[in-house]
């Protein structure tokens, strides 16, 4: 059962891969009370992919708040493989791979499902959110496109879904003058607010919006625009149900994940939180997602992985 909105969960799920080594690309699981400090489930991957290239990146977690089934979206991707980034981004896979679960123990066996438009080079860090006005999911990931014969560029794509088997067509939701890959979306109070990277400027950008489909509008955000070679943003409410965590993965100086935090979107700049606030685990986390869950699937997980 889905949490009470505001309430203050159980914990928090942390689904990740860890990078570009022979099991590096697999889906990877933390768990959190307090969505700072996190504990590994596992040094070995939870869930492996079988399909497409037979590696996951950049996995996200989502809940259906009318039945509580959970699922698993991922990029379709493998670059231990040996490919490179070129085909990766050009030739690559236009499915997502989805799992879906009612326990978080229990997962169905993976599928692929193509999303991308049929000249997309690639589908890359998938995300969905629940949209309780029309009832179902909104989902939206990037992928490299030329369009009108110009260079291919990548640009953020979205459609629709009520179950991870059927898609609307794709459409263009994102794009900048340069490439826009990592994005995340969180409502908070009435409003949805997104933080993406932007490939021109190298840092996180801002934004708000009324309605999914509507009209995005920057926040100027000091403490953001300080800060480069970031991707990978993430956001999730913390249990006092006001704040919100935005973690980043600091890529270029291999930092990791690091969070920030504000108590009104918007209104209040997010504040990078000093290294003794947190504690990202023994494992390396690369782009994943967090998603709040209940005292009994805290509980479920600790006794199933005996930690």
């Amino acid at each position: 059962m889905k949490p009470e909105k505001n309430a203050a969960p159980g914990g928090y799920l942390f689904v990740h891969f860890t990078g570009e080594h022979p099991d590096g690309e697999q889906i990877y699981m933390a768990l959190s009370r307090d969505g700072l400090c996190w504990a590994d489930l596992s040094e070995k991957p939870v869930l492996r992919s079988s399909v497409g290239m037979k590696g996951v990146r950049d996995p996200f977690p989502v809940r259906d708040p009318k039945t509580g089934k959970c699922f698993i979206l991922a990029t379709d991707l493998r670059i231990a493989a040996g490919l490179g980034w070129g085909a990766a981004q050009y030739e690559g896979s236009r499915d997502i791979v989805v799992w879906e679960s009612d326990d978080l123990v229990h997962w169905s066996r993976e599928r692929a499902v193509t999303v991308g438009i049929p000249q997309a080079g690639c589908v890359w860090a998938p995300e969905a959110v629940y949209d309780p006005e029309k009832e179902n999911f909104f989902v939206f990931f990037a992928s490299m496109v030329s369009e009108n014969g110009g260079e291919p560029k990548q640009r953020i794509y979205a459609c629709r879904t009520a179950d991870f088997k059927a898609f609307t067509e794709p459409f263009q939701w994102i794009e900048r003058p340069g490439h826009v890959i990592d994005t995340t979306l969180f409502e908070h109070e009435g409003r949805y607010f997104r933080v993406s990277g932007d490939d021109f400027t190298h840092h996180l950008l801002f934004e708000t919006a009324d309605t999914l489909e509507g009209t995005w509008t920057k926040i100027s955000s000091p403490t953001l625009d300080a800060l480069s070679g970031i991707e990978g943003p993430e956001c999730y409410p913390l249990p006092d149900g006001r704040t919100v965590c935005l973690i980043a993965d600091f890529i270029w100086t291999g930092e990791g994940y690091l969070p920030m935090t504000t108590d009104a979107p918007g209104e209040r700049d997010f504040t990078l939180l000093p290294r003794e606030a947190f504690d990202m685990g023994v494992m390396k986390k690369r782009h994943g997602g967090v998603m709040p869950i209940t005292e009994e699937e805290y509980a479920r997980l600790t006794g199933h992985f005996g930690i």
